[in-house]
């Protein structure tokens, strides 16, 4: 994936986060998306922050409850998903359970 085909589906996956925590979580936090930044920032004073970082061409999750996650772009027959680099776990499937919520993204 070139740079910028990877700031386009980086940036839409951002923007596609943010419209769906705002939907399942919105009243329960803080939700604020800047400079292509999302920061959810809970009841409790845990701050979440998501981005994109261009030169390894991942995003980042910086979680209270589990730290640090980078997660790079896999694309298979079955459609493609933003995958832990330190494991399986997809960028949807770790913000669900860490919010106790059904979170689907196109």
């Amino acid at each position: 994936m070139d740079d910028s085909s990877f700031e386009k589906l980086a940036g839409r996956t951002i923007d596609g986060l943010f419209e769906a925590l705002d939907a399942a979580i919105g009243d329960s936090a803080e939700i604020d998306i800047e400079g292509g930044i999302l920061t959810i920032e809970t009841a409790d004073g845990g701050r979440y922050v998501i981005n994109r970082h261009g030169p390894n061409r991942q995003i980042w999750l910086s979680s209270p409850k589990s730290g640090a996650w980078h997660f790079e772009r896999k694309d298979d027959a079955k459609g493609g998903a933003w995958v832990s680099t330190r494991g399986s776990e997809r960028l949807d499937q770790v913000l669900a359970s860490e919010f106790g919520i059904a979170l689907a993204l196109d």
